[in-house]
């Protein structure tokens, strides 16, 4: 593989869905081009930044690096049909201040410590109810559709305030819509397809909003609802809360399963010592990276590493490269429940620093503080799979067996 092919990786979805490629790709790119231009067929020209260091030193002036007018990496056809369809999502990863600074507010007293602490006891009953679920499926089970999949779909829409009733519409909703380039996610092959799902979304949230602002209650829903902002707005901050809220941590917690399995060594040493358990769900954090690119558009000329960004630039943050670098991890391709210090980037950095950080830690450690010390023994029963994506994904299914108290 040379730099060219590595850099042509990042654009297709297939490579997200096998580690050793794309990682290995990653690797090459950090060592030889770590600022590397991309143009490859159905893709406008971006620049990719897999270096720790130039990830954070965008992140850091988000005044001169904007998420619009391209906040993801799609394909230029998308891009265009989205733009011209006026369903272009707005919500907090897609909006630059001063709306960005509004957007926050609005949800942000409600993953603030005080929140958390109050969410913790419903979070540990669902961990129970899950583990407890593991039970039920006598011994084996595809640990990332039959629970990790639904354990934090439940948390956050129980935080929102939705009916048990409408968690299946909204987790086939949240894989279509991240699912758009796999054949097992998606719900059809082209864009108009894709913008049906958004469709589905805004129907349903525009009704959740009118009763909302009806008849308030004290759910993170009616805060949104009656935030002051306009309908499409509000649509657009429920499906970011609805769908990044539980698709990221899914995939953290059944990552961080497999990372055990695949480490039997680290599964032991958490067992026997407990109080690492914070930092090992840090390092499955670390280890999955759930959100794989965000991308930035220069405001003005900008030299980064020797080369010149131009105004208008994109430029592309690949956030699992930056959390494998060798320069500021210890033997990144380690799994390590006790690495500290732990500097990923995989919650991002800065303004844009993802509002439910502190709540997505506290689920995956919720569940593994349950399920530790009520697994006997553990094991791959198949072989896993990915998700063919381009902005987020993790293990698509993880075939187990276990023996479980």
């Amino acid at each position: 593989m040379n730099v060219t092919e590595a850099g042509l990786t990042l654009i297709d979805p297939s490579a997200y869905a096998d580690e050793a490629r794309y990682h290995a790709a990653c690797t090459l790119l950090r060592r030889e081009s770590p600022v590397h231009r991309v143009d490859g067929p159905g893709y406008r020209p971006f620049w990719a930044v897999t270096k720790h260091a130039d990830v954070l030193e965008i992140e850091r002036q988000h005044e001169l690096f904007l998420n619009a007018p391209r906040p993801l990496l799609s394909p230029a056809e998308a891009e265009d049909r989205v733009a011209a369809s006026g369903l272009a999502l707005r919500t907090l990863v897609h909006i630059d201040d001063p709306d960005h600074r509004v957007f926050r507010a609005i949800g942000a007293d409600w993953f603030k410590p005080a929140a958390m602490r109050r969410m913790q006891e419903r979070i540990d009953v669902l961990a129970k109810r899950y583990v407890d679920r593991m039970l039920e499926f006598g011994g084996s089970c595809d640990f990332a559709t039959d629970i990790a999949a639904h354990y934090p779909l439940y948390v956050i829409l129980s935080l929102l305030g939705l009916p048990e009733s409408d968690f299946p519409r909204m987790l086939q909703l949240t894989q279509e819509l991240f699912g758009g380039q796999d054949a097992d996610r998606r719900r059809g092959e082209t864009v108009d397809d894709q913008i049906t799902v958004l469709l589905d979304f805004f129907a349903y949230f525009q009704e959740l909003t009118a009763a909302r602002r009806a008849v308030p209650t004290d759910d993170l829903a009616s805060a949104i609802a009656n935030g002051g902002l306009n309908d499409f707005d509000t649509a657009s901050y429920y499906v970011i809360i609805a769908t990044a809220g539980h698709d990221t941590t899914s995939s953290v917690i059944a990552g961080g399963l497999h990372a055990l399995i695949e480490n039997p060594a680290e599964l032991a040493r958490l067992r026997a010592e407990p109080a690492l358990m914070a930092s090992a769900v840090d390092e499955m954090i670390r280890w999955v990276t759930p959100v794989k690119e965000f991308m930035r558009t220069a405001t003005r000329d900008y030299t980064l590493r020797d080369t010149k960004i131009s105004e208008g630039d994109s430029l592309l943050l690949a956030y699992p490269s930056a959390n494998r670098d060798e320069e500021v991890f210890t033997d990144p391709f380690r799994f390590d429940v006790g690495r500290s210090p732990n500097r990923h980037l995989a919650f991002g950095f800065g303004a844009h620093y993802c509002l439910g950080a502190a709540l997505a830690r506290m689920e995956a450690k919720a569940l593994f503080t349950e399920l530790l010390p009520r697994l006997r023994s553990v094991e791959l029963a198949g072989e896993p799979s990915w998700i063919e994506t381009l902005f987020v994904g993790g293990l698509k299914r993880l075939p187990i067996s276990y023996r479980l108290t």
